[in-house]
């Protein structure tokens, strides 16, 4: 079971934020770009992440790192509610 109070702590120590996000199954965000690094990992379900053209299937507890500037987006190609964490470099 992944410990989203213990990840928030990490990230918070890494500067990081950390909040969840919840997707139903065929959910797609696709082409993002943000000014500033993310990062994210799955907690339960079937992600898809596109880095910049390079597609990842994290594993849950998988964290990925998104650089600020990199094109991104986020699939739930799973058959049930998917659950991942994100946070974003605080400035």
């Amino acid at each position: 079971m992944i410990d989203r109070d213990a990840i928030a702590r990490e990230w918070a120590s890494r500067g990081f934020s950390c909040d969840e996000w919840v997707d139903p199954p065929g959910q797609r965000w696709e082409d993002f770009v943000h000014s500033t690094d993310e990062v994210v990992l799955v907690v339960e379900g079937n992600m898809e992440f596109e880095i910049d053209g390079k597609v990842l299937r994290p594993k849950i507890g998988e964290e990925l790192f998104i650089p600020a500037g990199a094109r991104h987006s986020a699939r739930n190609v799973g058959t049930t509610v998917a659950r991942w964490l994100y946070g974003y470099r605080r400035r």
